[in-house]
């Protein structure tokens, strides 16, 4: 396999939408060569299909869940929200009444994600958690009364 092909290969794979003509401006081809090059690939079998990527900037963080956390040792100081109010991924914490102290609202992207951050959470609190995934919001916000 030629080098171009190769460059071409690894420029879809990290943006399966790019256009023939930013392909050609990476590569230094023209639009018609990539375009070439790009149908060669496909019918060799080495491009079998496109996955679209998500750039969760632009459309929101999808996977919200909420997290009730409580202290692993009671008799220490009451300063969860103080040691997790860095961590961006949580967007509200309550404090309950109930078996745990706090619930928190958070939202990521991938459920990867999602474990990173109870691991996070878990360290920097020095918490138990308990976690709930929201499958769908039918409404949210709405105004009272």
């Amino acid at each position: 396999m030629e080098d171009l092909d190769q460059r071409i290969l690894t420029l879809l794979a990290s943006d399966g939408r790019m256009s023939f003509t930013d392909l050609g401006k990476a590569t230094g081809l023209s639009t018609s060569a990539v375009h070439q090059r790009v149908k060669r690939l496909e019918s060799r079998g080495l491009i079998q299909g496109y996955v679209a990527t998500i750039d969760y900037d632009q459309v929101g963080l999808p996977l919200t869940a909420f997290i009730s956390i409580r202290p692993i040792d009671p008799s220490q100081p009451d300063d969860s929200p103080e040691r997790l109010r860095g961590i961006k991924e949580i967007e509200s914490c309550w404090s309950v009444a109930g078996d745990e102290s706090y619930i928190l609202k958070t939202r990521v992207a991938t459920p990867g994600d999602l474990e990173d951050l109870l691991a996070r959470i878990r360290s920097a609190a020095n918490v138990s958690t308990r976690t709930t995934i929201v499958l769908s919001t039918p409404y949210e916000n709405r105004p009272v009364g």
